[in-house]
């Protein structure tokens, strides 16, 4: 006689065991028809297996992060059923569920076309509408292997040859198709709905090494309705509009080209919107109290390996061995040499807390598949610094760096940052009373802060745990960029230390923390955020004085001097084109304003004021239009 403790507390119990699809029926028809698997004690479970002990249960539906999950998951498995239909000769491999959707990797000899995707997608709904069931069947591991090899599915045989011989393996068959899966799935094909769309094929390395079979893989997303599926492809059109390889190009911000794959060529206007940014959160942070450092590029394997890092990220580092008596390697981050600053002279307890910025350079070799414009690359700057304090201090400098944060956010126009705490992580650094220590003191800190926060388990760095800062853009997009994280592990392995009151030598707490993270990154995010329709004070050219006749052009250019001079980016556009086709042109590149000047400007020392986005004329003077422009054209907050 198990009985069920549900999410609000109430309780059901039941003459036997009962399965996920009865308990949901007992609740309501409405909730068994929505029920798609169940969390049993924590553990989610196929809605149809029994539940035989007391346990506290869960109804999972679409309305839920896991269902989202689950439906994305089955749908894949549809893909593959629809594959095999379709095209008989086709191997299967795998089909995880990822963000906003899932994929499948397919061997055969033949390309997927745009008409077999077509042709695929319908035969998937042709699936769903069959509400074929959906079962988990429990095979021995040699049996298994021996009936994926007679199907002709030798990839799906090799994964399974790879599980140890005692371990039961789970298969899912639905209709005439049967997959390796651990579960769970719906148990039908209906309830998957029809919130699908194949969205492209691309090339996946068998394993993932570039020396197997290159496979085909088919990426689709997937969602709980129609309606959030057609929301979800209007966001991807409007993501395209302002994709920033595009209107980098176009707004001749920065290139980037094969012979320094990762790496960017910043042009003048994309170095000024570099600059701009960067000497923006130069100031923010001297007036928080932030000494600014400069350490080197190349650094000992040495220190590397004293620090943790080469263990954990030798194989993305760039190394030289160009001295046959040393190792050295390009630094992909920036903590172990501002440790070594630390350790320079003898700090007291007076000093702390110290908070040490530094805009580093830093490379990471970065696999060539994950790579994409300036958001993923090898060389990258980082707005980083690290805090150090004593164990008495993190909540305050926690509290004092997330109101920092805010602060650097809303300038730049987010108002939507959610936060998620990361803790440790399987293979890590430290003892579990050391990370015990850590997260109890990130915990207290964030709270103290006033910050909501969502567990992200397991994804700390190797040496403490952190919290992430997660911007929503214009068209609902999230964007993980700051970070804070917590390391008593660093300072112990690098030997850093201070004088105590009391006269003994002290660890000093490490607090690693960046608001932006990668500029570059960052800088790549501002341009979608904007669709290169900067802010002014963030536009490489805040305003082009433009002529409208010939016998204005000295007149333009001594108020564009002017304009200079005041401290303003300003551009002269004193070419032959008429007025029309100026304006038009300085739209294109997205200028804020412009200062349009004929014979009649001339004479009064005015300006005709046009604005972008906007048919409006305002004639003005132009001492007053001058000061008006320098009121708006200004860093907000400073």
């Amino acid at each position: 006689m198990p009985i069920i403790t549900l999410p609000d507390g109430s309780k059901r119990e039941f003459p036997s065991a009962v399965t996920g699809a009865e308990l949901a029926l007992s609740i309501g028809a409405g909730l068994a028809k929505a029920a798609l698997c169940v969390r049993v004690d924590g553990e989610l479970r196929d809605i149809y297996l029994p539940i035989e002990n007391d346990a506290n249960v869960q109804i999972i539906t679409a309305k839920d992060a896991d269902g989202l999950e689950l439906i994305r998951h089955d749908t894949a498995h549809i893909l593959a059923e629809a594959v095999k239909e379709l095209f008989p000769e086709t191997q299967v491999t795998i089909g995880p569920a990822i963000e906003n959707g899932f994929y499948y990797d397919f061997s055969r000899p033949t390309p997927f076309s745009s008409n077999d995707l077509e042709a695929i997608e319908k035969r998937m709904k042709e699936i769903v509408a069959r509400s074929e069931p959906i079962r988990r069947e429990e095979w021995d591991r040699d049996e298994a292997v021996k009936f994926f090899k007679s199907i002709g599915e030798h990839y799906k045989a090799e994964i399974i040859s790879a599980i140890p011989a005692d371990q039961k393996i789970s298969l899912y068959r639905q209709g005439n198709f049967i997959d390796l899966c651990r579960g769970p799935h719906a148990d039908s094909t209906a309830k998957i709905g029809t919130g699908f769309k194949l969205l492209k094929v691309a090339g996946a390395y068998w394993r993932g090494n570039s020396n197997n079979e290159m496979l085909q893989r088919i990426y689709g997303t997937a969602w709980a309705s129609e309606k959030d599926l057609k929301a979800y492809l209007t966001m991807l059109e409007e993501a395209e509009k302002r994709d920033h390889r595009k209107l980098g190009k176009e707004l001749e911000l920065f290139h980037i080209e094969e012979h320094t794959p990762g790496m960017v060529f910043w042009h003048d206007k994309g170095w000024t919107l570099y600059r701009t940014i960067e000497n923006y959160i130069r100031n923010k942070i001297r007036a928080n109290g932030y000494i600014e450092v400069k350490t080197p590029i190349l650094v000992d394997r040495s220190l590397w390996e004293a620090s943790g890092h080469w263990e954990k990220f030798h194989e993305n580092m760039f190394v030289s061995n160009s001295d046959e008596e040393r190792t050295m390697a390009v630094k992909p981050m920036n903590c172990p040499c501002h440790v070594q600053i630390f350790r320079q002279g003898l700090k007291s307890y007076r000093d702390l807390p110290l908070r040490m910025a530094e805009f580093g350079t830093c490379h990471r070799n970065e696999p060539s598949g994950s790579l994409h414009g300036i958001m993923r690359i090898r060389g990258f700057v980082q707005d980083d610094a690290h805090i150090f304090c004593t164990e008495d201090q993190i909540t305050s400098e926690t509290v004092a760096f997330c109101d920092l944060l805010k602060d650097v956010y809303k300038t730049f126009g987010f108002t939507q940052v959610s936060v998620k705490f990361s803790d440790r992580p399987a293979k890590r650094a430290g003892t579990d009373a050391t990370w015990d220590k850590a997260e109890n003191a990130l915990k207290e800190a964030v709270n103290a802060a006033g910050l909501e926060w969502t567990l992200n388990s397991g994804e700390g760095a190797f040496y403490g745990p952190k919290l992430e800062f997660v911007l929503r853009d214009a068209i609902g997009r999230d964007w993980q960029c700051g970070t804070l994280q917590v390391d008593f592990v660093l300072p112990e392995r690098l030997d850093a230390n201070y004088i105590a009151p009391d006269g003994s030598k002290q660890r000093p707490v490490m607090l690693h923390r960046a608001i932006l993270g990668s500029l570059e990154r960052f800088i790549g995010i501002l341009i979608e955020e904007y669709s290169g329709k900067f802010p002014i004070w963030l536009a490489p050219v805040q305003v082009v004085v433009a002529t409208i006749t010939e016998a204005a052009d000295a007149y333009a250019a001594e108020i564009c001097e002017l304009l200079k001079q005041a401290g303003i980016r300003a551009a002269l556009d004193i070419s032959n084109n008429k007025i029309n086709y100026k304006v038009r042109e300085h739209s294109l590149q997205k200028v804020p304003v412009m200062f349009v000047v004929g014979t009649k400007e001339q004479e009064n020392r005015s300006v005709s004021i046009r604005r972008l986005g906007s048919e409006r004329q305002e004639l003005q003077g132009f001492e007053d239009a001058k000061h008006a422009l320098l009121l708006e054209a200004g860093i907000p907050d400073q």
